[in-house]
């Protein structure tokens, strides 16, 4: 057995992918150069464009991964959704295409998997983020526990995001306690759907604080993000600022009343 390299048993690697195989044969690439082995590997592709599907094909001879393929993009829930039942393992790292492992990964994955291991209380372990989490408890190993605030006085709108589409690694019965992904809606708000049923169900999450050491996203001009945000509200202008604080309570309170009303349907239902 090669000691140089990283076997990660019981782990699936899961990627969801759409007209961005470049990105994809580099993520994989660098997975492979920084001699990290997982037990399997998923591709969800959700209908790519013909010029994509021929290079997939290509690179699963490649890196011997199983690729799961739609018809027509149906969303990132379903996509989501048919990659994770194609898992067989008791670990799926999930990943999305366009993101690149840096060196420090190894060595910090096998933490976070340990911490699965070992404590079953934790469901998820997150290791990008594009801002700190606010309530955060010291664990170890560089992580610490999310907590979620819900008094309203805990005013940052960010502490809804313990769950992210965002690198991570997560029981593959995921399912059975958080409900599968909301199909048929745009990717923002299939993942706040996420969010929020993760924090009704008692999830527990732990999070690693230097959480930009271990990812980095890569987009190019020639396969940009399929996400699209809303770009006035990054801006520095006063006015903006002004009506951004206003949007982000307004947000706070939408989001309370969508936990609150998820948790009386879930209620209800037992």
């Amino acid at each position: 057995m090669d000691n140089s390299k990283h076997y990660f048993h019981e782990v699936t690697l899961l990627v969801t992918h759409y007209n961005r195989s470049s990105s994809l044969e580099r993520l994989l690439r660098s997975f492979q150069e920084l001699n990290c082995v997982f037990e399997d590997i998923v591709v969800s592709d959700d209908g790519s464009r013909p010029e994509h599907l021929e290079p997939l094909k290509q690179l699963q001879m490649q890196y011997g991964f199983q690729l799961i393929t739609s018809p027509v993009n149906k969303g990132l829930g379903h996509n989501m959704n048919k990659g994770q039942s194609a898992v067989k393992t008791a670990y799926t790292l999930y990943v999305q295409e366009d993101f690149v492992p840096k060196p420090a990964f190894p060595a910090h994955f096998k933490d976070g998997l340990k911490i699965l291991q070992q404590q079953k209380e934790i469901d998820l372990v997150r290791f990008y983020a594009y801002f700190k989490y606010p309530y955060l408890k010291p664990y170890k190993k560089g992580f610490s526990e999310m907590v979620f605030k819900g008094q309203p006085w805990f005013s940052n709108h960010l502490k809804f995001y313990q769950y992210s589409d965002h690198p991570h690694l997560r029981r593959s019965n995921f399912f059975e306690k958080f409900g599968r992904y909301v199909e048929g809606k745009k990717g923002d708000i299939t993942e706040f759907k996420m969010c929020l049923s993760f924090i009704k169900n008692g999830g527990k999450g732990v999070y690693f604080e230097d959480f930009t050491s271990l990812f980095e996203q890569k987009n190019s001009p020639e396969e940009p993000s399929t996400m699209k945000r809303v770009n006035w509200r990054q801006q520095q202008v006063p006015v903006v600022l002004f009506l951004r604080w206003w949007y982000l309570k307004g947000r706070i309170i939408k989001n309370d009343l969508a936990l609150a009303f998820t948790q009386r349907c879930l209620n209800n239902k037992l």
